[in-house]
């Protein structure tokens, strides 16, 4: 029987899921198509398109370092309003950028706000989520960010091919102006701010960056192809010729749905290496079927193979992160979870385009296979290592993970 400190569900936990997933739709709806509609409108070169995306994650990086310190000071809603406030003015912005070199500069803006209100949220959802449901609670909430970087691009396409860019910039405004009302609302059913003892000598920040390097590297990894997604779909649509692109992101939407409850049973049973190492697969097939794609139905098995993999993979490496290191420092765990997705789709979108530069994009992606196998095969050596020297890990390297 489940007591009333170990409910899940309760009203706290569901409204910061939601407005994680009002946050990352708004996001994701500008991040997937200003790339484009900066090389149509701004005439924009293969490097200023990577840069809308990549200064964007640059910024977000550098706006956490300033949010972690925040919010160990107990400026969690001071982050949340002001995040959305910037944000907001940024969205706004972007109707009368008139040039390239302003759009960067906006997006920039955007970046600060979204690393303020995106630390806030994981760091206040682990607190709500009780200890011994933390994989499974972390799990749910790490699907309303998988299901936006699935749902927002397709929203967002779907609007700048249909109605136009004012409507797209309309939408994204509103969606995030809905984290207001809702914001609003949780401040008054959270309790009080979670405190915890002082960390014992044995644990040292050495220690705790040991335990989170691995998992970093992974997340880093696994978003540079993600990168390649959201900064050239669109592009490559055009170079295709296909006229409903954005279909690819509605296939890896259902195919996340399908996977994240079964993905968070098998993690908590067999711990990571039983998701990531076949997520790695179906992220690689996924790839290469849609380099390869040439009619939109050919976009479905491509978009289900990617979602499989990347709606297994990333909420398992949130999970894990934040299991390894104590609940006060668990805001620190969030930030180089957010980090290092933003520096790989970062450092994505710059590698990547500069490939597509002198080949094509369908060749990019092709290439973008190396970052998730280079992660199996980073992933598997140091398994099989840690298992050569020991039988028995109390790190969740690949065993189950610890109740």
């Amino acid at each position: 029987m489940i007591t009333i400190s170990e409910r899940l569900w309760t009203k706290s936990f569901v409204l910061l899921t939601l407005c994680n997933l009002l946050l990352f739709i708004g996001l994701q709806m500008t991040l997937s198509t200003l790339p484009a509609y900066a090389e149509a409108t701004l005439q924009a070169s293969s490097f200023q398109i990577s840069l809308v995306t990549s200064l964007f994650a640059l910024s977000a990086i550098a706006s956490r370092l300033f949010s972690a310190k925040a919010m160990e000071k107990g400026g969690r809603n001071l982050l949340i309003f002001l995040g959305i406030a910037i944000s907001l003015t940024a969205v706004a912005g972007y109707y009368w950028a008139g040039s390239i070199f302003t759009l960067l500069l906006l997006r920039m803006l955007f970046g600060i706000g979204f690393g303020m209100t995106s630390t806030a949220f994981p760091t206040m959802a682990s607190d709500v989520i009780p200890i011994r449901r933390m994989g499974e609670g972390m799990g749910y909430f790490g699907l309303s960010t998988s299901l936006a970087m699935s749902a927002g691009p397709l929203i967002g396409l779907s609007l700048l091919q249909g109605p136009g860019f004012g409507s797209l910039l309309l939408c994204t405004a509103a969606v995030i102006a809905l984290i207001l009302p809702l914001g609003y609302r949780l401040a008054s059913t959270l309790p009080s701010r979670h405190t915890e003892p002082p960390m014992e000598l044995g644990g040292s920040k050495a220690g705790v960056s040991r335990k989170l390097f691995l998992p970093c590297l992974l997340n880093f990894l696994l978003s540079i192809s993600y990168g390649g997604l959201l900064g050239f779909l669109a592009l490559f649509g055009s170079e295709a010729h296909l006229e409903h692109v954005a279909y690819f992101f509605l296939f890896n939407a259902v195919a996340i749905v399908f996977v994240r409850p079964l993905s968070g049973k098998i993690y908590d049973r067999y711990g990571p290496a039983a998701l990531l190492i076949p997520g790695s697969v179906f992220i690689i097939g996924g790839l290469i079927l849609l380099s390869f794609a040439s009619t939109t139905a050919a976009l479905f098995p491509a978009a289900l193979c990617y979602g499989i993999g990347f709606g297994s993979m990333q909420p398992s490496l949130q999970t894990w992160m934040i299991q390894s290191v104590e609940p006060r420092q668990r805001g620190m765990a969030n930030g180089m979870f957010l980090n290092s997705l933003d520096l790989g789709v970062a450092a994505g979108s710059m590698l990547l385009g500069s490939v597509a530069l002198f080949t094509s994009y369908a060749v990019m992606y092709r290439f973008s296979t190396l970052a998730p196998a280079l992660l199996l095969l980073i992933y598997i050596t140091i398994l099989f290592l840690k298992r050569r020297r020991s039988h028995r890990t109390t790190e969740p390297w690949g065993e189950p993970a610890s109740k």
